[in-house]
């Protein structure tokens, strides 16, 4: 129960007090809702000064089309990263969880984070394109920016102090900006849907804005970067050789490593970070009864959960190689003197054999992996695509496109979708054309050698 009411502005404005409270409140109607406040005032006069200036206040912002009811996009946004941190935890990798914070702080936050829900169109959407493709990404690097500043400093310090003419600055011009490519784009559009959604579900905003590119067309063809036949062959070829070369135990156990990581790759179709995974329990060698050879069978630890790989012949001999090999291993080793005492043990690296749940591969020797690369002038394709231990995935899948396999078969093998392998991998593949139908010739009809002259009675007849 009210207190005390008092009215102002010809009812427009009511100041009470509730019980309990030494603050007057005040409320109005504006637009159909009402609205409530507290004006932080124990004395009547100051607090009606207090609800006046706030009821003119919020009539103004009324009229000029400011007063937005709903909530805003960054607090919609927290939310959903709140939700969707929480519920996909074992289903998402970290590393995207946090590229969409990443997109929600650096990109989506400065454009949408103050406007309201309903505010956010079709056309911010498209607005929000425009500015991302205009602003871009700075060409210069951080530290070269600094280094150019420091320098330009310098120049003109020096300038100053001899009574030349001043450089002119031309930061603007080196500061060149790229638009975000097509698949980062799309990633930030995909993060925009879901806050949309999120705030739907939710009943914050009635309808999803309609988020399509207007000028949508059909994307170019583009492949992954992989090693053709040839050019796998002399990468293996290299690796061994280096291997064989080298004189440090150490550097030639890591080159040894990276050759058999090559040869398992290409014959496995394995992603880089489901062979960091892999342990030796979890490969099996084992006589095929379909093609009578033997091969690998692998279960497989990745971003798609567990599944089963069915290796080429070619994986065998790298694995045994790499189950036979000798690996550094950490273990505490105890001088006599004080075999007792625990606490004074100096950890040692000794060559063991590899226990069953010992890693197959400690590391893909990237680094390595490169300086081969750049050696051999194989660090990138034809359009300038790096390749890398995910390439040796690619050339896997291509190579088996090559000699007739089935798409199906090799998209469950490499636990990826057919629509993946067919818009990555066999738009480029030349055995995927059918010579027979496409080189289709209509018969042509034969030309008679002379046409035939019409047969007469021989003589002709007068009437």
């Amino acid at each position: 129960m009210e207190a005390a009411r008092h009215s102002l502005l010809d009812n427009k404005v009511q100041v009470y007090q509730r019980p309990g409270s030494p603050h007057w409140q005040c409320s109005c109607s504006i637009g159909g809702k009402q609205r409530r406040t507290t004006t932080n005032e124990e004395s009547l006069a100051q607090a009606k000064d207090v609800a006046r200036d706030w009821y003119l206040g919020l009539l103004g912002k009324y009229r000029a089309g400011a007063l937005r009811d709903g909530k805003t996009f960054r607090e919609t946004a927290d939310r959903f990263m709140d939700e969707y941190e929480t519920l996909n935890q074992d289903q998402r990798s970290a590393i995207y969880i946090r590229d969409h914070k990443f997109r929600i702080k650096n990109h989506l936050n400065p454009f949408f984070g103050d406007m309201v829900l309903s505010e956010i169109s079709a056309g911010k959407v498209q607005d929000y394109r425009i500015h991302r493709v205009k602003t871009g990404v700075s060409r210069i690097d951080q530290f070269k920016k600094v280094k150019l500043e420091k320098e330009r400093a310098e120049a003109l310090r020096l300038a100053k102090a001899r009574g030349d003419r001043l450089p002119v600055d031309t930061t603007a011009q080196d500061e060149k900006y790229r638009p975000p490519s097509r698949s980062a784009l799309h990633q930030e559009i995909v993060c925009l849907r879901q806050i949309l959604k999120f705030a739907n579900r939710h009943g914050w905003l009635q309808h999803l804005p309609n988020l399509s590119s207007p000028y949508q067309t059909s994307s170019k063809i583009s492949h992954r970067a992989w090693f053709s036949p040839e050019e796998y062959t002399t990468l293996y070829n290299t690796t061994r050789e280096l291997a064989a070369e080298q004189s440090s135990k150490r550097v030639r156990w890591a080159y040894q490593q990276l050759h058999d990581f090559v040869l398992f790759m290409a014959n496995t179709g394995l992603r880089p970070d489901e062979a960091l995974r892999l342990e030796f329990r979890d490969v099996e060698i084992v006589e095929d009864e379909a093609t009578d050879e033997t091969i690998l069978v692998i279960k497989v630890r990745g971003k798609r959960g567990v599944g089963y790989c069915k290796s080429m012949p070619g994986a065998v001999e790298p694995f045994r190689r790499l189950k036979d090999r000798l690996r550094p291993t950490r273990v505490p080793v105890l001088s006599e003197a004080k075999a007792d005492d625990k606490a004074n043990a100096k950890p040692e690296t000794v060559l063991t054999p590899p226990r069953p749940n010992d890693l197959v591969f400690l590391k893909t020797h990237s680094s390595l992996l490169r300086e081969i690369l750049l050696k051999l002038d194989l660090a990138t394709d034809r359009e300038g695509n790096p390749r890398t231990a995910y390439s040796l995935r690619h050339t896997y899948i291509s190579m088996r496109l090559n000699e007739g396999a089935d798409i199906y078969q090799i998209a469950k093998n490499c636990r990826t979708s057919v629509e993946m392998i067919e818009k990555y991998y066999a738009s480029h593949i030349k055995d995927r054309l059918d010579t027979l139908a496409i080189n289709v010739m209509k018969p042509k009809p034969s030309k008679r050698k002379a046409k035939a002259k019409p047969k007469g009675d021989g003589a002709g007849a007068e009437a």
